[in-house]
């Protein structure tokens, strides 16, 4: 006897029948939205010269009569789908109108039945996982705002020394932002220009790593007094 049915047998004689049929309908309710549909498969070697077969089990209480009739498929396969409760365990067999009993060949694993002396199909059915789409995304929109910064463009004709075409060397060499620029190497930074050619390797990027990390942290009148300084950005 199930549990649903238990209470409803403890309380059918008090007052509190039609609450129980509410709390019923919701538990059902829950059972319902949770469910997962598994198919059970026999394969037309297991079939052999039979033309029906109905599923019995832990499910239907291993009654007959309220056996899960399987429809035949066009490669001959008997076929038939099932809802289930995620996270639980049932036994099963199929019966075949030539008057056998058989499993398949896909069950999790076989329960031998002391009782009948028989293997019986065993299947657990996995719980649902969530989703982790949103989670995914939240990540996302939480990321680390230093992190967005750094990704962010920005205009590096504003640090001393570099103009609209130096700018897009940087570019094309990954540094498009003030907190890139400032992590690089007056070395990287000259090896990108050579690279470029002769008429860009007489910049001194010495100061611009300096000059970066002012404008990436927004400190304007220290990087207009250093700029004051320089010239041509040295």
């Amino acid at each position: 006897m199930n549990f649903p049915q238990a209470v409803e047998n403890r309380i059918a004689n008090t007052g509190l029948l039609f609450l129980w049929h509410s709390i019923k309908g919701v538990y059902s309710l829950k059972k319902t939205i949770m469910a997962t549909k598994v198919t059970f498969t026999l394969s037309p070697e297991i079939v052999g010269e039979a033309t029906e077969a109905i599923l019995v089990g832990d499910f239907n209480n291993w009654n007959p009569n309220e056996g899960i009739g399987l429809k035949v498929q066009k490669d001959g396969t008997l076929k038939a789908t099932v809802t289930l409760e995620p996270g639980q365990t049932y036994q099963y067999r199929y019966f075949l109108n030539d008057g056998r009993w058989v499993n398949d060949g896909n069950a999790d694993y076989y329960y031998f039945d002391p009782v009948y002396h028989v293997d019986n199909c065993v299947i657990t059915v996995p719980e649902k996982k969530a989703s982790t789409k949103k989670a995914a995304v939240e990540k996302e929109i939480e990321a680390d705002p230093a992190i967005k910064a750094a990704a962010k463009p920005n205009d590096l004709t504003k640090i001393e020394g570099i103009g609209k075409k130096i700018a897009e060397l940087l570019k094309n060499a990954e540094i498009e932002s003030f907190e890139q620029l400032s992590k690089a190497t007056p070395k990287k930074l000259k090896g990108i220009l050579e690279a470029a050619g002769s008429k860009f390797k007489v910049h001194d990027p010495a100061t611009w790593p300096k000059q970066a990390k002012l404008a990436a942290n927004g400190k304007w009148e220290e990087l207009k007094k250093l700029q004051a300084e320089l010239k041509g950005g040295k």
